[in-house]
């Protein structure tokens, strides 16, 4: 497990509600902290919210009809509640979306120079491509190759190379097991524990494999019909005799994808 001290916090997400169509409430009253230098993982089943939190911290809500009704969230102590979502970009956050969203008709390599922020020079773009390959060896392989036809897994380590080309202060992530193998999981996640490691990179991980997150963060936040109903430290979350029945499976149900219902009222939820 990453160890981290709880020093001050870059991400302070204080009871954010977001509604959609001003109808539909997502989430209700979350407050979530980061702290610099640190690895936190949102935990939750599809549909509790996830995502929404993100989007809500890195601006992307409006286009999807959405808007934060209630709270506040501040980055690196200034209020980002309102801002533009490439202001926030310009500032340092980082959101890596669902899904591993390359340029497919692209090698390797050009999607690292499309993602370089304006006004980087070309001396400065070789040394973060230099970088990334060294974090990735898999995509230094296929650097030149079209980005269509590598795995899931080179195109999740593509996309995340893609945000770090723009040297965030925080890098959040959405599912980015979503799919692999387990053997691409540990190894992705190895990596990204090893950029917060030597570059003191804070991160966000949202993931419905909880088992995996648990292992590579300090602390986790979990969330269910949109509410944090649990959060602590990872060794206490993989501890807690519920998360483990509903979500850690004993080791076989690794995966919120792969929980089942069940009749037992969650105590937390009492």
């Amino acid at each position: 497990m990453q160890e981290k001290a709880q020093g001050q916090s870059i991400l302070s997400m204080n009871s954010i509600e977001v509604l959609y169509d001003n109808v539909m409430l997502a989430i209700k009253g979350v407050s979530v902290q980061v702290p610099k230098g640190g690895m936190v993982a949102l935990l939750g089943s599809n549909g509790a919210g996830k995502s929404t939190t993100l989007k809500a911290i890195s601006g992307l809500l409006k286009a999807e009809r959405g808007h934060i009704s209630r709270g506040e969230i501040k980055f690196d102590g200034t209020d980002i509640t309102e801002m533009l979502a490439q202001k926030r970009v310009e500032m340092g956050i980082c959101h890596v979306i669902e899904g591993r969203r390359v340029f497919e008709h692209l090698t390797p390599d050009e999607n690292l120079t499309a993602a370089a922020p304006m006004g980087m020079s070309r001396s400065e773009l070789s040394v973060q491509k230099d970088k990334i390959y060294d974090y990735f060896p898999r995509l230094a392989e296929r650097r030149n190759s079209q980005a269509g036809y590598l795995s899931g897994g080179e195109q999740q380590m593509l996309a995340i190379g893609r945000a770090l080309v723009t040297q965030p202060s925080l890098l959040m992530l959405d599912e980015p097991s979503l799919g692999l193998a387990p053997f691409l999981v540990a190894e992705i996640f190895g990596i990204l524990q090893k950029i917060n490691r030597e570059e003191g990179l804070s991160v966000l991980l949202v993931e419905q494999n909880a088992l995996a997150a648990l292992e590579i963060v300090s602390e986790g936040y979990l969330i269910e019909n949109g509410r944090v109903v649990m959060h602590g430290t990872a060794e206490a979350l993989k501890s807690n005799s519920d998360i483990q029945e509903f979500y850690l499976g004993g080791g076989e149900g690794t995966n919120f994808h792969n929980v089942k219902h069940y009749s037992r009222r969650k105590r937390w939820l009492s």
